[in-house]
Formats: structure tokens, C-alpha cells, sequence
């Protein structure tokens, strides 16, 4: 399954879009491609994608009157444009905010506000709202997308010859973008591996971490984090699109075996590679009672925060302690001990040493995941995962912050470079 990421619009944005297509009256919803059945909820896809839509219709609207967008110049009849201001649009079960034009004719009076037949319309009669929505949803179900606005449209009065086609053109343009963005630009010392679920259907995410502690959404496979075919082709996609071997990192890992299989096989077996202490804190404390967890988790975490060779100590201890009564336990402890120490061993703050410990990172928009996919009732297929969590992850990426510990990052880098020239001297 090939990796696939569409472009998403932050909030920020939306102002420049309705400008743009109250302009060229065109439209392209950027979210076009993520819904590919029409099962979500309504309020969801109004949040998303039907206000913007509705805006664009209402400019279409007002410039059948007044006609394209001209500072101070009035048509013939007398109608121009006159800023505008927010209002509301009902449809059955609720009411959408949306920012509608202003128009305005010539001379004095409070006669002067021209309204604005589209919104007049929406005001007038919950069902339209409604009926633009089922047309969004059929039209995003069956993929026909040049339809959508020009039927939405003339749902209120807006001639479909008003809607150009062009901006579907230029969007794709921008889609394909994003598809092949590449990162030779971007200094990546860190990469976070792990996997997502979404019913039956897995996706491993990948997320890079810059030398200046900004985080970059890498790329997203549809597959198992145990499949070593498909962790191997997301890490040669990403060396093709410039995050090349040419220099060491450190890898942050589920736990994987195909994973650390896939770092071996495309970036060398040299870079140094940690297992995520919050995946084995979990695995171990599935093979306890209740009663028991609590106090292997606190020696758990205790074992993290020595040095290398005494949190080994610690935690064989504690896997012989388990080994009579909990012997699956005691094996989960032993399992990959020494990638358990990586940052350790290194001599990392303990500030940087927290976030890098474990794939929180990934763990922590797999929240914002699932608040964006926790509406869609079916999976369809891995297509369709990996859309919508390519689409989430853009889109989450716009407000992602620096890793907690940042301003130690060069204490890792340096460690890095000094691994690095040690494998030079070693193979000169």
C-alpha cells in the first residue's frame, strides 16, 4: 500500500481560502479526499468542511449581484460590496457560524443593506442547509467532486456556471506536494516509529525531530509495526525523500523486532536505537494481578532514571523476583534490556531523557487521532485509514510544540557526532 498524505487547512488559513475562492468562485475543500462514505457525523463535517463551503456559496451569491470584488466601484444598479460580518445558517438540528458578505447600495438611507439571496434562503429554510449537506456527503461517497459545489450551489439559487474548475487543477498540484514533501532542508536527528490501530487495520507513523526540537509528521504505511516488508518501505520512502543515512540518529521504537529489523537494514546497524519504556511498562503489567502492578510499575520507573548499568541491575533483580510466580512477567522485563538503556547510556539530561524514552510523541496525537476518526463508525480499508490519519497528523503537525527538553538536544547531538566519527575511525 503506498503511502499516501493529503494537505489539510489550519484555521488560520480559512480566511485566505474563502478570499481565494470568493475571487476566482471556485472551490476545492482540501478534505476532499478523506470521506469516502457518508457516515459521519453532520456536525463533523460542517466543522470541518461545510462552513467554508457555504461561505463560498454565499460569495457566489453576492457577486451575482454586485459582481467581482471592486474597492469603492458600484455596478450600474448601484450595488456594491460593503466588508463583511458573521451570522448564522440553520439546518435541522442546529446552527452553523459562518462569515457572510456585505453589500450595499449607492446613497444615503437605512435602506441601503442589500441582502444576500443565498444566505436569505438558508435563513428562511432549515432544509436547504440540510439538502447542501446530503449533496457534500453524496458527492464526497461516490468521489464526484467537480459536482459538489456546483450542485450545492444551485441548491440556493447560484448558477453552476459560476463555479470554475481550475482550482480542482491547482489543488491537485498542491496535493501532490505534500505526497512527495521532501526534508533534505530539515536537520532530522531523531526518529519516533510506532504503530496505530483502527479496528482491524494497522498504520506505523513515523515522526522526526529536528536538531532544533521541531517535530515533522515523516510518514505514515499502512501495515503492522511486526511487518518487516512494511516498516523497511516506510524507511526507504523516507530516505528517498531525503532523510538520508548519512549521518547518525537515534531511533525510538515500540519495541518492534521488524522495526529495529528495518533501522538495520536501511540506516545501519550503528545507530543507536530505544525501546519505548511506556510499551514495556504496559507488556509486563498485562502479565500481573492487579494487586501486584502497582509496585512493579514504581520500580519500573525508578530502574529508568539510573545510570545504565544499575537500571539493568535493578531491573534483573526484579525479573528474578517475578521469575517463580510470574514467569511471563519476569521474561517481559529481560526482553530487550540493553535498547531499554539507550538514553542512558549515552549520558542524556534527564529533562531530554523523558521524552526520549518513550514514543509519546506518536502516543500523544494518537489522542488527536482518535478524536478526529472516533466519529467514522466503518473502516473501509487501509486506504481509507491511512487518508484520514495522514490528513489528522498534517493537520495536528501545524500546532505541534518543541519536545519537552529541547534546549538539551545538542547534548544529544554531539553524542550522536562522536558515535558517528568513532564508525569512520573504525572503518578507516
Amino acid at each position: 500500500m503506498a503511502n499516501t498524505l493529503y494537505q489539510v487547512v489550519s484555521r488560520q488559513d480559512s480566511g485566505k481560502i474563502a478570499e481565494f475562492f470568493s475571487r476566482d468562485g471556485q472551490l476545492f475543500l482540501p478534505l476532499v479526499n478523506l470521506i469516502t462514505q457518508g457516515e459521519m457525523a453532520i456536525d463533523e463535517v460542517i466543522d470541518q468542511m461545510g462552513r467554508k463551503t457555504i461561505e463560498t456559496i454565499l460569495a457566489l451569491s453576492a457577486r451575482q449581484l454586485a459582481g467581482p470584488k471592486q474597492s469603492g466601484k458600484f455596478r450600474p444598479e448601484g450595488i456594491g460590496w460593503h466588508g463583511s460580518q458573521s451570522g448564522t445558517v440553520c439546518l435541522s438540528n442546529r446552527k452553523v457560524r459562518v462569515m457572510k458578505p456585505r453589500l450595499r447600495r449607492k446613497g444615503k438611507g437605512l435602506d441601503r443593506e442589500v441582502a444576500i439571496p443565498a444566505y436569505e434562503a438558508l435563513q428562511s429554510s432549515s432544509r436547504l442547509g440540510s439538502r447542501m449537506v446530503e449533496l457534500l456527503l453524496a458527492g464526497l461517497s461516490g468521489r464526484k467532486y467537480k459536482q459538489i459545489l456546483p450542485d450545492m450551489a444551485e441548491a440556493v439559487g447560484v448558477s453552476k456556471s459560476q463555479v470554475s474548475r481550475h482550482f480542482i487543477e491547482a489543488s491537485e498540484k498542491d496535493f501532490q506536494r505534500f505526497c512527495q514533501r521532501r526534508f533534505e532542508d530539515k536537520d532530522i536527528r531523531i526518529i519516533y516509529l510506532d504503530g496505530v490501530r483502527f479496528g482491524s487495520i494497522h498504520v506505523i507513523v513515523a515522526i522526526g525531530v529536528d536538531s532544533q526540537g521541531f517535530k515533522h509528521v515523516l510518514g505514515i504505511r499502512e501495515g503492522s509495526s511486526e511487518n518487516s516488508r512494511v516498516a523497511t518501505d516506510l524507511l526507504t520512502d523516507l530516505v528517498e525523500r531525503g532523510v538520508k543515512p548519512d549521518r547518525m540518529r537515534l531511533f525510538v521504537i515500540d519495541g518492534s523486532k521488524a522495526l529495529r529489523y528495518a533501522i538495520d537494514s536501511v540506516y545501519g546497524s550503528d545507530n543507536p536505537v530505544q525501546r519505548c519504556r511506556l510499551h514495556k511498562e504496559r507488556n509486563v503489567l498485562g502479565y500481573l494481578p492487579r494487586d501486584q502492578q502497582s509496585q512493579v510499575r514504581t520500580l519500573l520507573k525508578t530502574a529508568w532514571t539510573l545510570d545504565a548499568s544499575a537500571g539493568k541491575k535493578k531491573l534483573q533483580h526484579l525479573a528474578r523476583w517475578l521469575e517463580k510466580e510470574y514467569p511471563s512477567a519476569s521474561a517481559s522485563v529481560l526482553e530487550g534490556l540493553d535498547e531499554l538503556f539507550t538514553i542512558n547510556r549515552l549520558g542524556l539530561p534527564a529533562s531530554l531523557r523523558r521524552c526520549l524514552g518513550t514514543t509519546n510523541v506518536i502516543e500523544s496525537p494518537n489522542s488527536g487521532l482518535r478524536s478526529r476518526t472516533g466519529r467514522v463508525r466503518r473502516w473501509r480499508d487501509g486506504q481509507m485509514v491511512v487518508r484520514w490519519v495522514g490528513c489528522a497528523l498534517l493537520d495536528m503537525e501545524r500546532r505541534f510544540k518543541k519536545i519537552m527538553g529541547h534546549q538539551q538536544l545538542s547534548s544529544l547531538i554531539a553524542r550522536l557526532d562522536e558515535l558517528q566519527d568513532g564508525e569512520k575511525r573504525k572503518i578507516g
